[in-house]
């Protein structure tokens, strides 16, 4: 069910249907960032619901408290990456990226018999960390304000036709409602309307 069907199960009487989706307005890096902050949590979870089973296909007995802990971390950095200020959440991830590389390198020696699946999970965590890099980047670059950002604003008033245009418009055939208009005192107080 897309968002505009479902948009029309929650709506008012009166209120306007919505009949289509326009355009997203987040970058490509902002979609990336957002599918690695839901994958940080469906990866965290995993970590702490199944620590026994990772340390088991691993081979890195006797480290579940190690992986729940880095489940925990993965749940936290999740956050701050589906949020508006992603490059916090993507900067945690690649410091956790790091932290998994080098837990996984100890599982890499000769004497593990699970080696290969280590192997296997070490090069999926470094194809991670290159999207965890390529994300914080560009957010980054997407998101740069002040000098330098190529964003130039100076020229904007808010105004259509600038300043000197709207002054007066909101008197131009503008008619008070009675129920509006001041009486006694306070209408003596008030510039005559023209």
């Amino acid at each position: 069910m897309s968002i505009a069907k479902l948009a029309q199960t929650t709506r008012s009487e009166g209120d306007p249907q919505v009949l289509r989706k326009g355009p997203s307005s987040l970058s490509g890096a902002d979609r990336l960032a957002r599918a690695l902050g839901w994958f940080s949590i469906g990866l965290g979870v995993t970590e702490l619901v199944a620590p026994g089973r990772i340390v088991r296909t691993l081979g890195l007995h006797g480290k579940e408290a190690l992986v729940r802990g880095y489940g925990a971390r993965e749940l936290a950095s999740a956050l701050p990456t589906l949020s508006v200020d992603k490059s916090a959440g993507l900067a945690s991830r690649i410091a956790g990226d790091a932290l998994d590389l080098a837990t996984l390198s100890s599982a890499l020696t000769p004497d593990n018999p699970k080696r290969r699946n280590a192997a296997v999970a070490t090069a999926l965590v470094a194809g991670i960390t290159l999207l965890d890099i390529a994300a914080y980047a560009g957010t980054k670059a997407v998101h740069r304000r002040g000098p330098g950002s190529g964003r130039d604003y100076s020229g904007r008033s808010g105004l259509p036709g600038g300043p000197q245009a709207s002054r007066g418009l909101a008197r131009q055939d503008f008619t008070i409602p009675p129920d509006y208009r001041a009486e006694g005192t306070v209408a003596k107080a008030l510039p005559a309307a023209s």
